[in-house]
């Protein structure tokens, strides 16, 4: 049985027998934007049953190009977020790259990421950790899933048990990734939460050029397959324009069609969780 744990007190774990979503904005744009994205997402989600974190970056540090938009830095970002947790009350997500951005961050969200790039950089890890708040390591592109137990005992080194392994794809020649379901279950293992980032596992890195390229219609397809495996959260970029987007255009879904989306997931969770309770297991320990 997977930990229950908490962003905010949001439950988020096999015990709580619902979906968690984890999904705005790829960059946090304006207050606007992000309240705009937040509330549909909030009550989407309350209609269906399913838990929500709001996610937005403040800053994009891992952009392809130089000349590529970042986002709003530090302290206006900070702002978006926590209008966003003052004025919705939801539990709010977003990256952190460097050490000295934590203290800060951990003041308004109740969620801190560890981007895929940065999922070995022990002292930021531990700085996150320490922090206290829940934190959602993506699963570098580079790494195979049964090393992802090494970042796992690194926040629990510091007595910290809020912790997520998130999936996003495998390197795959170039310019392209690859979902391994195996992955989950591996993940799953380890005895805490595992969430599927279904917009940037097709994403096909640095594939037009300056930016990232991907294939946006293949988002129900790795969604329909992570659910069926089983995970406790599905991570989601979504935006009311994507193709106007200052980020990752090519691969977050149109906002209008979310519901639908969650909808679907949502059923096809429940198939899987009744199916395990037939055969006297946990739903989501089917993979394991």
């Amino acid at each position: 049985m997977t930990r229950i744990v908490f962003a905010g007190d949001l439950q988020i774990g096999a015990a709580t027998e619902r979906l968690a979503i984890i999904a705005g904005p790829c960059m946090a744009e304006s207050a606007e934007l992000c309240l705009r994205v937040a509330e549909r997402c909030r009550d989407i989600c309350a209609r269906l049953g399913l838990g929500y974190v709001f996610k937005a970056s403040f800053d994009k540090a891992n952009r392809t190009s130089v000349n590529s938009q970042r986002g709003p830095g530090l302290e206006a970002g900070l702002d978006m977020l926590q209008k966003v947790r003052r004025e919705l009350m939801v539990p709010v997500c977003t990256d952190v790259h460097e050490t000295w951005q934590v203290e800060h961050v951990a003041r308004v969200a109740d969620m801190l990421q560890i981007p895929a790039f940065l999922c070995r950089q022990t002292d930021l890890i531990l700085a996150c950790a320490r922090s206290g708040r829940c934190v959602n390591i993506k699963k570098g592109q580079f790494m195979a899933p049964w090393d992802m137990r090494n970042a796992v005992e690194k926040v629990v080194s510091v007595g910290n048990h809020n912790v997520i392994l998130t999936e996003r794809g495998t390197s795959f020649g170039y310019n392209a990734l690859v979902f391994d379901p195996c992955s989950l279950a591996f993940m799953r293992s380890f005895g805490y939460p595992v969430c599927m980032d279904i917009t940037h596992a097709v994403q096909q890195p640095g594939g037009a050029g300056a930016v990232s390229g991907g294939r946006r219609e293949m988002v129900p397809t790795i969604a329909r397959a992570a659910t069926a495996v089983g995970v406790d959260a599905l991570f989601i970029e979504t935006h009311p324009d994507p193709e106007r987007a200052l980020s990752d255009s090519a691969t977050m879904i149109p906002l209008d069609e979310l519901e639908g989306l969650l909808r679907l997931v949502r059923d096809l969770d429940a198939v899987v969780r009744r199916g395990a309770s037939e055969t006297g297991g946990s739903a989501r320990e089917m993979a394991n």
